[in-house]
């Protein structure tokens, strides 16, 4: 049985990332430790006047190809797998003139940094998969019931913390261990994925649009924040993000005050800045349940929101609102007007800042623009599968390519039409969208009937509804739909079109003089 605590006697150190090497070295030298190395990092350690033996001196041969091949060695991966309840596991170490080794610090190449802007040549990228920081993790990780393994400088501290207690114990290096397979895992998923998209082209291999479908999708997730809980409070939740992609989304947000985000406010805060984000600007969403309630464009910030909020009031009243614009004190205020659960913005500024700190309970959250665009595929977790597609592109409504079924709209119809089409692809199916050219004036969506869904959304515009657009994200399996936008004075309607009973519905547009065009488009959003 290996001791309860580990002492370290030999460790090795190959590190990309040199953030806290030399007080790490430090204490391992402190410690009694033989420190071994090679290249960049044996070079940094002797410029802090550290002691150490390089890996050649270890091997007998010097680094080779580069740098290609330099700790893949039987001496170096005998002495960290070598079991230490095993007496011939350690004769065959001293027949070779070998030694344990007890711990492993290591991290790799930053591939996914080099390729994350997609712009890396190939042949740059593949310089930067390693090959010997795997397999030195993978084996320290194995060994664990005697070595501990070091894949990240932030746990540097509890490492140095061990050592001043006389070196390290199973439990510790059970976590190490974990943490290790969890970042080549991740590491083999990014290459994997890059891998993906390498084409062939007249210059060579060049990396081009990932495909959305392939044979073999890797998943490594990071988590990146705990919730206090899910849905409801009898679940676990915590937030995870793909960490074989560069950080994005809302991985990427910065909460600058109020409440821990829960579970909920999350998939509305998904939802919220999707939808705002991908709007001209000024743009604000208001999300009620992951669904908009409420969106608005404006000449300010403050107009937009003021006009997302009065979509709807009843159902912003704590909702989550993005916006799509710097935050500053006239929209603060009205922001501050209204009881909120989370605002959503590019940034926030000093004045905006001190006028929402009175909302001690609202939540700030910073998310460049840049960050909400959607990257790999869209994934939903079934039981026991995944379904997996390319994401729905936003909405635009091409007068080009549309189908006019009914009377020509006039100019203003068409902006109405085409912001009540870029909207409605956001509410859950059956969706219903009834709008102006800057703002929406009634959503009804998630009904199991078109028809319901129509009603809502009417009932929620009232007045407005008169000359106002109404867009579907599906068909109209029958008239009954644009019956009831015609009582309601509706001026203008689009839809995909599709339906066997298409033609009826067009005649019932007629018969009311409403336009209508089909799109030949469906946005369902399940």
């Amino acid at each position: 049985m290996e001791p309860a605590t580990q002492p370290i006697r030999r460790a090795l150190l190959s590190v990309w990332d040199k953030r806290g090497l030399a007080e790490l070295a430090q204490a391992l030298v402190q410690a009694g430790a033989e420190l071994i190395s090679s290249g960049g990092t044996a070079a940094a350690l002797r410029e802090t006047g550290i002691t150490v033996r390089d890996v050649s001196d270890l091997t007998g041969f010097s680094e080779m190809l580069d740098g290609r091949v330099k700790t893949l060695h039987p001496l170096v991966h005998a002495g960290i797998l070598a079991r230490r309840d095993r007496a011939d596991h350690l004769e065959q170490l001293a027949a070779l003139g070998a030694a344990p080794i007890d711990l492993v610090v290591v991290n790799l190449y930053p591939f996914s940094e080099t390729f994350a802007d997609g712009a890396a040549a190939v042949a740059d990228a593949i310089e930067q998969i390693d090959i010997g920081g795997p397999a030195l993790l993978r084996a320290a990780a194995k060994n664990c019931a005697a070595v501990a393994v070091v894949c990240d400088p932030d746990d540097y501290a509890e490492l140095q913390g061990a050592l001043a207690g006389g070196g390290t114990d199973l439990d510790l290096r059970l976590r190490l261990a974990r943490k290790a397979f969890e970042h080549t895992a991740a590491y083999d998923a990014a290459i994997a994925r890059a891998f993906g998209r390498i084409e062939l082209a007249a210059g060579g291999p060049q990396f081009g649009v990932e495909p959305p479908l392939p044979d073999f999708l890797p998943l490594a997730l990071a988590r990146a924040r705990g919730l206090r809980y899910g849905e409801n409070p009898h679940q676990q939740a915590a937030l995870y993000r793909d960490a074989s992609e560069p950080v994005s989304g809302l991985g990427a947000l910065a909460d600058l005050q109020g409440k821990e985000l829960s579970f909920n406010n999350l998939l509305d805060l998904d939802a919220a800045v999707r939808l705002a984000y991908e709007l001209p600007r000024p743009g604000a969403a208001v999300i009620k349940h992951g669904s908009p309630c409420g969106v608005a464009l404006g000449a300010s910030g403050a107009e937009a929101y003021v006009q997302a909020r009065e979509a709807d009031p009843v159902s912003a009243f704590g909702g989550v609102v993005a916006l799509n614009m710097e935050v500053g004190a006239e929209l603060a205020r009205e922001l501050a007007s209204t009881f909120l659960e989370v605002v959503a913005a590019p940034g926030f500024d000093a004045a905006a800042r001190g006028i929402l700190a009175a909302k001690k309970k609202l939540r700030l959250i910073e998310l460049p623009l840049a960050a909400a665009r959607p990257r790999g595929a869209d994934l939903r977790r079934l039981m026991g599968a995944y379904l997996v597609q390319s994401w729905d592109h936003p909405a635009r409504l091409d007068p080009a390519q549309a189908r006019a079924a009914g009377r020509a709209p006039s100019d203003e119809e068409w902006q109405a039409l085409r912001f009540a089409w870029q909207v409605v692809r956001h509410v859950r199916s059956n969706a219903i969208v009834v709008a102006g050219p800057r703002a929406s004036f009634g959503i009804g969506g998630g009904q199991v009937s078109r028809v319901d869904a129509v009603r809502i959304a009417l009932e929620k515009a009232g007045a407005k509804a008169r000359s106002a657009a109404l867009a579907s994200d599906a068909f109209f399996p029958f008239r009954d739909s644009v019956d009831l936008a015609a009582a309601a004075g509706v001026g203008a309607i689009v839809a995909p079109g599709g339906s066997l009973r298409d033609e009826e519905v067009a005649a019932a547009a007629r018969e009311h003089g409403i336009a209508l065009i089909f799109t030949s488009e469906r946005h369902f959003r399940h």
